[in-house]
């Protein structure tokens, strides 16, 4: 037993020593020489755009994207090595970026980022690139220089847009917030951040999905649902070439839509369904617009007069970006009458609690069932029913 004992030690030595023979030819593990040197170059990296200091930006590495930011309100902004690969004179590494909005974000917003390296005569690391990493969203700056514009409660930040198109977006902005307070109440940070990138191909960038994904999609609202204290702030990113087309009372009502889920936020989680959080973001936008239910819901309503009532509220499938752009509708429409319905019958304060009631359920079962007992005092067969009654009324 001694014996081979022995042998298992030694054989345990020869594969530690594999390991750091196989570690030092394939890169740096955190914690290397190599790694504390990058994190210092880093952090200075950091401090010069805090400062705005171009000579110690550049004295890091390559300019880069540093003038695309300048325009950016940063109350943070910092670099963590995660990895370095390669011990030569060229190397790559990846970090985690940390920043914040001041005035919008109450935590940072950490992306993984791509370093290119090379090493000067000094030994030092020189930063020859920062790119998003593979599957990470890019951010507004690498896609070009920022523009920033400031409303009463709205920060619009754009990358190839006239001033005076951003000012546009600040305006529908500074209106739909206090619209959705008047809705919703307090509670939320009043305050809302839009991102206008210069085409469809940059709001995806943004989003890091395909372009197709979101053609004919005027605006979405980024962020975690659930969200509380510790998350950043919600960006709402707009599709400027499906906002072009819509006329001035449909870019409000996406505006407001919009920053409804932005205020909704804190109570919307897994347990609420699409019908309802996309359903009550519709009727916060079109209320108090004098919209009539023909006009807002026409898919709907033509569905209806031809003897298609649908049988059931819609499904988050149904909400799919990649679905039919009829079908799409008439989901989006079903959960704005929905929503409507509970406001006429019950009263629009009791919509508000029925919506937090849902989202602060445990998880997605029994979370309708158990908020229409409490709040509405009915059961989902039943508010179904009434559901489709109020839409054959509406429209049939």
């Amino acid at each position: 037993m001694a014996g081979r004992g022995r042998g298992s030690t030694r054989a345990a030595v020869l594969l530690a020593l594999l390991l750091a023979g196989l570690v030092s030819c394939g890169g740096q593990r955190t914690g290397s020489p190599d790694t504390a040197r990058l994190q210092r170059v880093l952090d200075r990296r950091a401090a010069a755009v805090l400062a705005g200091d171009r000579a110690a930006f550049l004295a890091t590495g390559t300019l880069g994207w540093f003038e695309n930011v300048r325009a950016v309100p940063l109350a943070a902004w910092s670099y963590r090595v995660t990895s370095v690969h390669g011990s030569g004179d060229d190397a790559t590494a990846d970090a985690e970026l940390s920043y914040r909005v001041r005035g919008y974000d109450t935590a940072p917003v950490t992306v993984r980022r791509a370093l290119a390296l090379s090493r000067r005569a000094d030994g030092q690391w020189s930063v020859d690139a920062d790119r998003p990493a593979a599957k990470t969203p890019q951010q507004l700056w690498d896609q070009g220089r920022v523009t920033a514009v400031r409303g009463a409660h709205a920060l619009v930040l754009g990358v190839g847009q006239p001033q005076a198109a951003l000012r546009s977006y600040a305006h529908l902005a500074d209106r739909a917030v206090p619209a959705v307070s008047a809705a919703w109440g307090s509670g939320w940070a009043a305050h809302v951040m839009v991102l206008v990138p210069g085409t469809l191909k940059g709001m995806a960038g943004l989003l890091g999905t395909p372009a197709s994904a979101y053609r004919g999609i005027a605006a979405v609202t980024t962020g975690e649902v659930g969200g509380a204290a510790k998350a950043p702030a919600d960006r709402v990113i707009v599709n400027p070439e499906a906002y072009a087309v819509l006329g001035d009372l449909g870019r409000q009502v996406v505006l407001t839509h919009e920053t409804t889920h932005v205020a909704s936020r804190a109570h919307t989680s897994s347990a609420t369904p699409l019908w309802l959080s996309e359903g009550y973001a519709d009727w916060v936008g079109y209320r108090g617009t004098g919209r009539t239910p023909r006009q807002a819901a026409p898919e709907l309503a033509r569905a209806v007069a031809e003897g298609d009532l649908p049988k059931a509220l819609p499904t988050d499938e149904d909400f799919g970006f990649g679905r039919d752009a009829t079908e799409l509708a008439r989901a989006y429409e079903g959960g704005w009458l929905a929503c409507r319905m509970i406001a006429d019958e019950w009263g629009e304060e009791r919509l508000g609690r029925f919506y937090r009631a849902v989202g602060d359920h445990r998880g997605r079962s029994g979370s309708v069932a158990d908020a229409l007992r409490r709040t509405l005092g009915t059961t989902p067969e039943e508010f179904t029913e009434r559901w489709r009654d109020y839409l054959d009324e509406q429209f049939g």
